[in-house]
C-alpha cells in the first residue's frame, strides 16, 4: 500500500498527521469531528460528531430523517458493522399503493418514507464505544444549527437544484414546510449567505438529551407520526417505537493480499466485492489501459446484474452471500468476459445523494460511516416544527411482487449507502468510501484498485478520473478521462459518453494508517468541497 508515494499527478497532495484525522466533504463538519478528538473523544464520537453536522451544513445529501451504516475499527482489532436502515411501515402494501393508482413507488412525499434509522445509530455508536456524552458529542452541530453558517460553493449548486426541481414537483401542503425551512426567502440561499434553522437544533438538542429515545418513543416520535397521518402516509408511531438499529457481521473478499470489507445485504457493498472477486486474479500494469478499463466495466456491469437481482432485506434473501462471494462463482463471472462489451439486464440506475465521511484517532480506533436522505433532500417533508427531513428510501422498493426486493409490510429494501473498509493480515488499514447512489460500489471498486493494483496514495487514488456505468453498454467517463481510452473502449462496443459535470460520479473519502508507525494518511474529494482536518 503506497502511503508516501505520488505515482499520480493528483490535484492535491495526501493529508498526513498523527494523533487524529477526519475527512468529510464538508470543512465545518470535519473541523466539529477534530474538535471532538481534541476534547478527549475517540474516532467513534468524532464520527458521529461530522455526521450530525453534516445533517445541518449539507442538508442537501443527508438528514436527521434518514438511515446510516457504519464500519467500526477498534484499537482491539476488532471490525463491527452498524446497519442502521429501516424498514417499510407495517401498515403500507403493494395493494393499497395500486388501488391508490401506483404503479411504481413514488419518489416523493409520505409513501417512499421508510423508518429513520440516523438517531439510533448515533446513539448506539455512542452507547457502545462513545467516550464522551452524546450531548457533548452533539453539541457542534447544535450551534451551526441555531447560530448559522455560511454555504459553501457545491453546496449551495446542489441546494439551488434541488430547490428549483421541488418548485416545479412537490405540491400539495405536506411540502410546505420544506420550503419553509429550506427557502426562507421564497429562494435558496446563495454562496456565503448565512442558513440556521431553530427547530433542527432544537430536535438535536432533544436527541442528545434522551439519546434518540424521543425520535422513536417520545415527543419526537408523536410529531413525526402525526405529521404522516395528516396526510395520508402510512409511517405510524408503533413503526418507530419497534425500531431497533442491528449489529453485524461485515463481509469481505480478499483482494491481492487486502480483505475488502463490506456491510452485507441489505446494502450494495456485496457488488463492489462481487466485482473485486471477478478480477482478483488478474495481473494489472496500467491503471489507463484499454484492457483494464474493459475488465472493469464487465466484472462491474456482472455484478450489478446479480446485485439487482439478489439484493434485498438479508431475512428474505433467497441467494446466500457466500454463493455470490465464492471462488467458484467469481471464476465462473471471469469466463463469462470476453473482448467485446456485453449487455446485462438491470434498468436504468438513478443517481442518489449521501454525506460519507472517515476519522481515526491516536489509539488505533478508525470509522467508516455513511448516511443519506437519498436522492438529495429525500422525499421533500420535513415534519413540521422539528427540521426533521424524511428520506425517501422505499423507493427502491418494487411494486411487482414476484420481483425479490418487492415491498412489503416491515421489509428493508435494497439500499445504495456502503462504508467500505480494508485491512491486511489482521491488522487495519483504514476506512474508505464513495457517495453517490449506485455510483458508490463502482467507487469502492475503482478507489481500492487504484491503490491496490496501481500504486496510488489515497489522495491520487480519489483524483483518478472514473467512469460510470449506466446501462446496457452506457458508460459515462468524466472530462478528465484520456481520449485514446474512450476511443479504445468504443471499438470494443461500449457505448461512452463524456461528462463534464463530476457531480455525479461520487464523492470519496479515505484515510490509511501506516502500520509502521501509526502515522495518517488521508485523502479527501475535490468533487465536493471535501475537507481533512487533523493534528
Amino acid at each position: 500500500m503506497p502511503y508516501y508515494t505520488y505515482p499520480y499527478a493528483s490535484q492535491r497532495t495526501a493529508t498526513v498527521a498523527r494523533n487524529g484525522m477526519v475527512a468529510t466533504s464538508q470543512p465545518l463538519a470535519a473541523q466539529a469531528g477534530l474538535d471532538i478528538l481534541k476534547k478527549g473523544g475517540n474516532a467513534i464520537d468524532a464520527a458521529i460528531a461530522t455526521a450530525a453536522c453534516l445533517t445541518v451544513v449539507e442538508p442537501t445529501s443527508n438528514g436527521i430523517g434518514g438511515d446510516a451504516f457504519a464500519l467500526v475499527w477498534t484499537k482491539d482489532k476488532q471490525l463491527h458493522g452498524l446497519n442502521a436502515s429501516g424498514p417499510a411501515p407495517k401498515s403500507i402494501s403493494i395493494e393499497k399503493l395500486k388501488n391508490q393508482g401506483h404503479e411504481k413507488m413514488p419518489v416523493t412525499g409520505w409513501i417512499p418514507v421508510t423508518v429513520p434509522g440516523v438517531p439510533a445509530a448515533w446513539a448506539a455508536l455512542s452507547e457502545r464505544f462513545g467516550r464522551l456524552p452524546l450531548t457533548e458529542v452533539l453539541k457542534p452541530a447544535i450551534e451551526y444549527a441555531r447560530n448559522g453558517y455560511p454555504l459553501s460553493p457545491t453546496l449551495s449548486k446542489y441546494w439551488k437544484r434541488a430547490y428549483t426541481a421541488y418548485k416545479q414537483r412537490l405540491q400539495g401542503p405536506e411540502f410546505e414546510e420544506w420550503f419553509r425551512v429550506f427557502a426562507p426567502n421564497g429562494k435558496a440561499p446563495e454562496i456565503g449567505e448565512i442558513w440556521s434553522s431553530e427547530d433542527h437544533a432544537n430536535t438535536l438538542q432533544e436527541i442528545a438529551e434522551t439519546k434518540a429515545e424521543s425520535f422513536y418513543r417520545g415527543n419526537l416520535a408523536e410529531k413525526i407520526a402525526a405529521a404522516s397521518t395528516s396526510a395520508g402516509g402510512f409511517l405510524q408511531k408503533e413503526d418507530l417505537e419497534s425500531y431497533q438499529p442491528e449489529w453485524v457481521d461485515p463481509i469481505s473478499v480478499n483482494y491481492k493480499g487486502y480483505d475488502i470489507w463490506e456491510i452485507p445485504p441489505n446494502g450494495q457493498g456485496l457488488v463492489a466485492l462481487m466485482a473485486l472477486n471477478i478480477l482478483k486474479n488478474d495481473q494489472f500494469t496500467h491503471r489507463e489501459d484499454v484492457r483494464t478499463v474493459h475488465l472493469q466495466l464487465e466484472a462491474m456491469k456482472q455484478a450489478f446484474t446479480d446485485g439487482k437481482e439478489y439484493i434485498t432485506d438479508p431475512n428474505m434473501m433467497k441467494t446466500r452471500v457466500a454463493d455470490l462471494l465464492s471462488e467458484e462463482y467469481g471464476k465462473q463471472c471471469r469466463d463469462q468476459i470476453g473482448e467485446t462489451a456485453r449487455v446485462p439486464e438491470p434498468g436504468s440506475l438513478p443517481k442518489g445523494g449521501t454525506v460519507y465521511l472517515s476519522t481515526a484517532d491516536g489509539e488505533g480506533n478508525m470509522v467508516s460511516f455513511i448516511q443519506s436522505n437519498y436522492m438529495g433532500f429525500g422525499s421533500g417533508i420535513v415534519v413540521p416544527g422539528t427540521g426533521i427531513g424524511m428520506q425517501n428510501r422505499g423507493h427502491d422498493f418494487s411494486l411487482d411482487p414476484e420481483h425479490q426486493n418487492a415491498l412489503q409490510p416491515g421489509k428493508k429494501t435494497y439500499h445504495t449507502i456502503i462504508p467500505g473498509f480494508m485491512t491486511k493480515d489482521g491488522q487495519a488499514v483504514g476506512p474508505f468510501g464513495v457517495m453517490g447512489g449506485y455510483m458508490q460500489p463502482q467507487g469502492h471498486f475503482q478507489v481500492a484498485m487504484n491503490m491496490i493494483d496501481f500504486g496510488l496514495n489515497p489522495q491520487a487514488a480519489l483524483d483518478a478520473p472514473r467512469w460510470q456505468w449506466i446501462e446496457g453498454k452506457k458508460i459515462e467517463v468524466e472530462h478528465s478521462f484520456p481520449n485514446h481510452i474512450i476511443g479504445q473502449l468504443v471499438q470494443k462496443g461500449h457505448q461512452i459518453s463524456v461528462s463534464h459535470d463530476s457531480g455525479g460520479f461520487g464523492r470519496g473519502q479515505v484515510i490509511m494508517r501506516n502500520p509502521e508507525t501509526g502515522v495518517l494518511i488521508g485523502g479527501t474529494e475535490h468533487r465536493t468541497d471535501g475537507s481533512i482536518a487533523c493534528y
